[in-house]
C-alpha cells in the first residue's frame, strides 16, 4: 500500500506540483478548483483505486476547465494504467463517482476496467 501511495503521489505531484496533504489528512490535488479527497481508512491498493475513480471522474470529465480537466484524466489514467477517454469517464463517474457505488466499484477494477459492466 505505502509503495502504492507513494507512486501516486509522485503522479499527482507531477501534474500538479501545489498539491499537498494538509493537517486533516487530505490530499489537496489542485487548491485553485478545491479538487481533494481523505487519506484516512485506506487499507489496500484496492482503496486506493476506488478513493481515485470515485473522487476524480467528475473533475476528468466536468466541472472544471478543460485545461484541468485534461490533468485529472492524466492522473487517473496514469495511476491506474488505463487510458481512458473523456467520454468513457463520464460514464465511470456516472455510475461510480461520489463513491455512490463501492460494490460495482470493487468489480470494475477487478474486471480490469471493463466498462461494459457499467453499462448494464
Amino acid at each position: 500500500m505505502i509503495n502504492e501511495m507513494n507512486r501516486f503521489l509522485e503522479i499527482v505531484k507531477e501534474v500538479s506540483p501545489k498539491s499537498f496533504i494538509n493537517e486533516k489528512n487530505e490530499l489537496i490535488i489542485v487548491p485553485k478548483n478545491n479538487i481533494y479527497f481523505r487519506l484516512d481508512d485506506m487499507q489496500s491498493d484496492l482503496d486506493l483505486k476506488c478513493r481515485v475513480i470515485a473522487w476524480l471522474s467528475r473533475p476528468s470529465c466536468k466541472g472544471i476547465s478543460p485545461y484541468w480537466q485534461k490533468r485529472m484524466l492524466a492522473i487517473v489514467n496514469t495511476h491506474l494504467r488505463t487510458n481512458f477517454t473523456k467520454d468513457q469517464m463520464s460514464i465511470i463517474y456516472t455510475y461510480l463517482g461520489n463513491d455512490c457505488n463501492r460494490k460495482l466499484c470493487i468489480n470494475f477494477i477487478e474486471s480490469g476496467y471493463d466498462l461494459s459492466l457499467l453499462k448494464r
